[in-house]
Order: C-alpha cells, then structure tokens, then sequence
C-alpha cells in the first residue's frame, strides 16, 4: 500500500485556505474515488488526470486509489486540484519521491495532453503558501499573476511532465516573471503604475467651481459624493475626473484589490494592477451583480471597487433592493455573501461617487422654467433614495446648468488636475499621520480627539443640527468634511469657515418648480 501527500490551495472568499491531497493506493479491483465534499468539476478530475499522467508516459495505477481532499467541511470546486491529484497518485505509485513534495503547494488544471491550464485565484494561494513558508508551483499562464507579490516563491511550469522533472531535479522549474520596477516613467505607466496623462483632467471642465471644489475635498478625505443636477451639467465627467485625484495606491492596497480581481473570474492585467479601480455598472444591474453572489459566491460591483471610485449614474433609477445593499458596506467596508450552502465575505471599501436628476425630466429649477414635473412626482420621484442611504453620503452637491458662454471652445481651461492632486496627496499625508487612516473612516472615538470644536463652532454645529435636522450620523460626517477642509487649508484646528463649509455640503430637502 502507498500513501502520499500533498499541498494545495481552495478558494474561499478572498481567502485561500490550506488543502491537504491525501492519495491512498490499495488492494482491490481498479477505481478511483474522490472524497472530502468536492464539486462536479473535481469528481471530474479522476478522467481528466488519468490521462494527463498516460500521455506523460507514466503508469496510471491499476489499484483502488482514494483520494481525500481534507479538511472534509470545507467545498472544492474547479480544476485547481488536478495537479496535486496526479502527483499524489505518482507519488504513491512510486514513479515520483514523495519527500520532494515537502515544501511545496501545488495549482493547476490539466488537459488531457498534461498541458497545465491557468486557475483563477491565484494571487491569494500565493500570498496564503509564503505565508506558510512553502513555494508554489502554478501553470505558466498564471505566472505573471503569482508575480504580482513580490518576494514570494512562485514557480511555474508548463506541463505535468515538467512538474515531475522539476521535483527530480533534472530541470529547475522557472521562477514566475518579477515584477521589476521600471525607470521612466512610460515604462511605469506600462507596469500599472497611473499615468494622470491617460486619466480625464479636470482642466476639461468648464465652470461649476463648487463641483470642482465638493471632488478635491472628496479625493482628500474619500468622502461619498452625490450630484444632483440637470442633463449635461457635467456630472459624469467630473466623475470620471476623479481617479486622476487620487494618489497612487500603496502596494498593498494593490495587492488586496488585485486579490479581488482574481477570484472573480475576469482575471487580473498585470500591466493596470496598480491602478485604482473604476467601476460604473448600469442602473439596470441587478442586486447580486452589485453586491456580489453565485454559488460559489463571487464578489460583485462593490468588492471589484475596492480602493477605488464606484459611480452609480441615474442613482433613483436603481432597483430599492440593489440600493439598500450599499448601506453596511459603505460603514464597514465589507460585505458578506451568503447562500444556502456557503457564505464568503468581500472587502468592499470603495468610494461612492452617485449622479442623479433633480426631478424626472431633469430640469427641476431650471431658470428656464422647463420642468412640467408636479411637486408630488417630485417628490415621489426623490422618495426613491432612503433616508439612511442619503444619511451615508457626505458631500450632497445642487448642480446648474452652465451658460453658454462659459461653454466657449476658446474659454481659459479651468486648474489642471496635478495641483489639485498635490494638494490631495499633502492632506491625505497629514491624515494618515495623524490618525492612521483617512478621515472619512474615523470612528468616534477618533472623531472626538482629531475633530474638536471651539465654542463657536460647537454651537453653529448644534443649531445647523436642529435646523436641518441632522441626524448623529449626519453630525459626524459633517465633522469629517469639516476636517478634511482643514487639512486642505493645512490647518490644524477646525475654523468656522471650515464647519461652514461642511454643512454647506448636506442637501436640504428637494422643492418642486412647478412648470410655468
């Protein structure tokens, strides 16, 4: 009888939990099980790895060989495990040394020929085996992925003949392609490092000053933004302006968004992995899109978000049921997905960047008098967006149609993006050094030493409260506004300007221009 021994990855979440492949060879007529809850696709595995491993020119046991895929409780599914399936049988057989396998975790799926096909969720397997300690060895199509985390020892190897020859030592398996830094900047930009070049500037929008000036404060403090405004005032290209704001994410947040990418079944480019993410699905996008689901459950909108900027345009024109998902993600930052047989949770800490209408037609204060929407659709037609949705937005901007002479080809452009992100960059530095984290995530405890008022400020903060009706959560976020305008003015208490500034910020309720 043999036994061996194996290590492999599953995928669970963001997560990649260790996997044990224990191969059993005894007596009896000849069969292959697999146990230990895997999916269809692995229960397909035994056909697919007896002919890898007769078209390699090795003996398939003609045995019963058990395979356990341990722990027992937790779900396997695709054909990550078909690799460490065929050297567990190789290694019990005898046609491989088992004590190569020490030290090493193993991903792949095989085709008939012995040709390693590329898994999804590679990049967590990789960072969960360095860890542990020990290399891993992926298919080279899922080289370039395993790369991405620098410092860890991933190897690839083309075929399942190359995997036994490399544990033999007759030929080393190459090492994953680095990711080396380049010198220029061109070079950079091609390795995923942002190009602002390649980014809308904010030069491109003309006139609305206040916009302009709601996203600087947004990118410095990663507040939630909502504009409302008539058709074609530029809400969606201030929108799009705005990843060009914001600093370059650090590689770690790189990597925990790269970690997303990869289990969600589009794959990661490895020349855009360090770019922050911007993700604008349709309003018509259903909820599980959004929040993420599927068996296995897979992250959605929210989670491939993470670190970056999520535009809902045509906000009230999503489903209640989609908007209401956004409500613990956009306090905690996470989100967990659960089905009836397995739950996963996401990290969901995104930017939410919203557009919308002022009425259904659009022109609602309109001083062209265009609107021929009655108070009660108006009404109605805001009535689609919570009150604890709202409650969640910082920043709450009334846009106007521009004139048409500000709209002139020839007109001066407006500042550029690079100082504005300058400026960004200096007060996200003061924030992270005074508290760790940005001010859009301060928790009340935090607020209460970094936002302090005076009592000029504490009381125009009370009577804004009590005349707009603020709730706690309000309050607080008004606060965090406050501070992050402080920090732009590189100030280190908060002035009555500053507050003022703030409150100016939350939206009163919507009235009605009846048409006219």
């Amino acid at each position: 009888m043999g036994l061996a021994l194996v290590h492999s990855r599953a995928r669970a979440g963001v997560a990649a939990p260790a996997v044990q492949v224990e191969v059993h060879l005894s007596g009896g007529l000849p069969s292959t099980q697999i146990v230990g809850l895997p999916a269809a696709a692995v229960r397909e595995s035994r056909d697919r790895v007896r002919a890898a491993i007769l078209c390699a020119q090795f003996e398939y046991p003609q045995r019963r060989i058990t395979i356990n895929l341990a722990p027992a409780d937790l779900p396997k599914d695709g054909g990550r495990f078909d690799l460490p399936i065929a050297l567990g049988i190789l290694a019990a057989s005898g046609q491989i040394d088992r004590d190569a396998l020490a030290g090493c975790e193993f991903l792949g799926e095989l085709g008939l020929t012995g040709e390693l096909r590329p898994v999804d969720g590679v990049l967590p397997a990789v960072l969960a085996a360095t860890r542990e300690g020990r290399r891993l060895v992926v298919p080279a199509g899922s080289g370039a992925e395993a790369a991405l985390a620098r410092g860890a020892e991933a190897y690839v190897a083309r075929t399942l003949l190359e995997a036994c020859a490399g544990l033999a030592d007759r030929a080393a398996l190459p090492r994953a392609a680095g990711d080396d830094r380049p010198a220029n900047a061109d070079a950079a930009a091609a390795h995923g490092r942002p190009d602002p070049a390649r980014l809308p500037d904010l030069a491109v929008v003309r006139g609305q000053v206040q916009a302009r000036r709601a996203l600087e404060i947004a990118a410095a403090g990663a507040h939630h933004l909502l504009m409302s405004g008539p058709p074609g005032c530029g809400k969606t290209l201030l929108a799009s302006c705005l990843p060009g704001l914001l600093p370059e994410a650090s590689e770690a947040e790189a990597l925990e968004t790269a970690a997303v990418h990869s289990i969600s079944g589009r794959g990661i480019d490895p020349a855009n992995w360090r770019r922050r993410p911007l993700r604008s699905p349709h309003h018509g996008a259903s909820p599980v899109a959004l929040a993420g689901g599927g068996n296995p459950p897979r992250p959605g909108e929210i989670s491939l978000a993470h670190n970056g900027v999520l535009f809902l345009d045509e906000l009230p024109e999503w489903s209640r049921t989609a908007l209401e998902i956004l409500r613990e993600p956009l306090e905690s930052g996470r989100i967990t997905v659960s089905r009836a047989a397995r739950s996963a949770e996401f990290p969901a800490r995104f930017q939410l960047v919203a557009a919308m209408n002022p009425c259904p037609c659009g022109w609602a204060g309109d001083p062209a008098s265009r609107c021929q929407c009655t108070p009660d659709l108006v009404r109605r037609y805001w009535s689609r967006l919570s009150g604890p949705l709202l409650d969640r937005i910082d920043l709450h901007l009334a846009m106007a149609r521009l004139a048409p002479a500000l709209l002139r080809l020839d007109a001066a452009p407006g500042e550029s993006s690079a100082p504005v992100r300058e400026r960004v960059q200096a007060a996200r530095a003061a924030q992270l050094a005074r508290a760790g984290q940005l001010n859009a995530h301060l928790d009340a405890a935090m607020l209460a030493t970094t936002c302090r008022l005076d009592a000029a400020g504490q009381r125009l903060l009370e009577q804004a409260g009590e005349r707009l009706q603020l709730t706690a959560r309000s309050l607080h976020r008004v606060l965090r506004v406050a501070r992050t305008i402080a920090d732009l003015a590189g100030v280190d208490a908060i002035a009555g300007a500053h507050l003022a500034e703030a409150l100016g910020y939350r939206m009163p309720a919507p009235i009605a221009v009846p048409a006219g």
